[in-house]
């Protein structure tokens, strides 16, 4: 039986009961269901780390199940870095555990009187001490754990999360991070160190379920997109988003470096000691890297591409032992990658810019040594790490005026590795995700990747205008598209390689396995519930008070070209008119001018009695 759980660390209870079939017909699982369990119990503006958040751990209803890649969990919270809507995404096993143990969700409320961490299990929940793990690092305090229940899913946060740091992460199976938006510090305010769960015998699924499941599993492994992913990860887009000029460097003052040799998969590709995958997918697009000998020796999991652009382009930096070393620390400390280089960056421009200046540290663009003594200080709060702590809007805030248009964020989210000058969709994306700055909400990869049947197949009457990454006029199109495939691949816990990013697996197929499973829907149905998930994310953030104003990008992306060299000549890229590409994505929504559901639409969705959202 599926169930829904809540735990009260203030009053040390357990509450287990299940879930309503009614949310899960309307929000499938994993972040759907999360969203109305979160636009339920936060009615009004709070401080993230207010007892009264919470923090919801999800699965989704293919997690479990021998479906390729449904190997994701979601977790969902009121964020400390954007003071919005707040979520983290992961693999790993914690997705397949969760649902094996019978939990759709979990929501922790309250805060515990002392270190604390949960053990689930098919048969309840127990809050135990977790005094011996607070102040260690991830890695340990997953061993420590490990110890205690062998074989289990771990999810932890470190020191960053224990201060409170705005985008500490959760750290779960050996290196994987639910990173985004700053769940380890909710975790950290709650004096939760850890989410344990045993292992647990899945059910065996109807055996028209395990059909279609071969099928899948066969088109992923014949999947021409996807062997790039299984042979180098991520990093394979390191040279080709160079080459293009999607590569944000010095803090997205260029979208190029002039060699990435040193940074990309092929260089990276002699660290790689072990290939990685989560619990069921083909695609093990993970590793593991060692640097064996000097002063950045280390092993870790990763680097991804993001971590690699973040501590290499993004801070002047081209050392690949470095970067490894830089990962290592941010999985350790439980740090988002994407978010702590980001920061880095930015003081280095406010250095550049004579803004900011340290009589401790050398805030030039390479200085790695500062990269790395800003990532410990930023884990403890110390000095200018206390400054960066919570992020570049409150650094820029801090530091003054003069800071402001070096901030590259969105909502208070870090700019991830995308240059929206170069790949337009994702820079509306960024502006419109209801997370803040965010390339994994919308993930809008048709006009960039080899998709032409997919573009012929979903905007026929806009070929061939749709395949120009120039032409704007499309992009909201598409994003709208993406934005519900993603919300749907989230809620169902499958990871969007096999998905969004490549479109291996349409909505169809997922639409199918749910099918075969005794869920009847339909491509239009399962879209229509992503669509109805991004509607009530976004009026969880028009209820506090976001309007149009915060769907914008920074000055930088809008008002300055981005020179890049495409042979022997430079070609200027820019947004030619982000308002309207903005005014259309509201159209598309079926929003108003102002970026607010309106009544129609909420009734449309059924979600008009949930709340009156001004519609001005």
């Amino acid at each position: 039986m599926a169930r829904l759980a809540v735990v009260d660390l203030t009053e040390g209870t357990v509450d287990i009961s299940a879930t309503p079939d009614a949310l899960q017909e309307q929000f499938l699982g994993g972040r759907g269901l999360a969203a109305r369990l979160l636009y339920d119990a936060i009615q009004h503006p709070i401080e993230a780390d207010d007892p009264a958040n919470v923090l919801i751990l999800s699965s989704g209803p293919l997690n479990g199940t021998p479906w390729p890649a449904a190997s994701r969990y979601h977790l969902t919270f009121h964020s400390p870095l954007t003071g919005a809507y707040g979520y983290a995404n992961a693999g790993g096993k914690m997705g397949p555990y969760l649902a094996h143990a019978g939990y759709d969700a979990v929501v922790v409320r309250g805060r515990a009187a002392a270190p604390c961490y949960l053990h689930l299990d098919a048969d309840g929940i127990r809050i135990l001490s977790a005094d011996h793990l607070w102040g260690r690092r991830t890695s340990e305090v997953e061993a420590a754990l490990l110890e205690a229940h062998p074989n289990a899913a771990v999810a932890c946060i470190g020191p960053a999360g224990e201060r409170g740091v705005g985008y500490a992460a959760v750290m779960n199976d050996g290196g994987r991070a639910a990173a985004r938006t700053g769940g380890g510090a909710v975790f950290g305010s709650k004096r939760l160190k850890a989410v344990v769960v045993p292992p647990h015998p899945p059910t065996r699924p109807p055996d028209a379920f395990l059909k279609v499941c071969r099928t899948a599993t066969r088109t992923l492994l014949d999947a021409p997109l996807l062997a790039d992913l299984r042979r180098d990860g991520t990093l394979y887009l390191t040279a080709i988003k160079n080459l293009v000029g999607d590569l944000p460097a010095r803090n997205h003052q260029a979208g190029q470096v002039p060699s990435t040799d040193t940074i990309d998969a092929q260089a990276l590709a002699p660290y790689k000691r072990e290939t990685k995958g989560c619990l069921g997918c083909p695609i093990r697009c993970g590793r593991v890297s060692v640097v064996e000998h000097g002063r950045y020796r280390c092993r870790t999991a990763g680097p991804e591409y993001e971590t690699v652009d973040a501590f290499g382009p993004q801070c002047g930096c081209d050392d690949p032992e470095f970067i490894i070393y830089a990962n290592m620390l941010c999985n350790e400390l439980g740090l988002d990658t994407l978010s702590t280089g980001a920061s880095i960056a930015f003081a280095m421009e406010c250095h550049q810019r004579g803004v900011l200046r340290s009589d401790e540290l050398d805030l030039s663009w390479g200085a790695k040594q500062t990269v790395v003594d800003l990532i410990e200080r930023i884990a403890r709060r110390e000095g200018l790490g206390d400054l960066l702590a919570d992020g570049v809007r409150s650094a820029a805030h801090a530091i003054g005026p003069e800071a402001a248009p070096l901030a590259m964020e969105v909502k208070g989210l870090e700019i991830p590795s995308q240059e929206g000058r170069v790949a337009k969709a994702f820079g509306l994306g960024h502006a419109t995700s209801n997370r803040g700055a965010d390339h994994l909400y919308g993930l809008p990869t048709i006009d960039a990747a080899y998709l032409d049947a997919i573009r012929s197949a979903w905007f026929p009457d806009a070929m061939p205008s749709i395949m120009d990454p120039d032409d704007e006029t499309y992009k909201p199109d598409l994003l709208v598209l993406s934005e519900n495939y993603c919300a749907v691949a989230d809620s169902l816990g499958v990871c969007k390689f096999s998905t969004v990013e490549t479109w291996a697996l349409g909505p169809e197929d997922l639409a199918s396995a749910l099918s075969a499973l005794g869920t009847d829907i339909d491509t239009e149905g399962l879209l229509r519930c992503g669509e109805r998930i991004v509607n009530l994310e976004r009026m969880y953030n028009v209820r506090l008070g976001l309007t149009r104003a915060d769907d914008r990008l920074p000055e930088r992306f809008t008002s300055e070209p981005l020179p890049v060299r495409e042979g022997t000549r430079v070609v200027e890229h820019r947004l030619h008119d982000f308002p309207a590409m903005l005014s259309r994505y509201y159209h598309l929504r079926g929003w108003s001018p102002n970026g607010v559901p309106t009544e129609l639409k909420r009734e449309a969705l059924g979600l008009a009695h949930l709340g009156e959202e001004a519609e001005c």
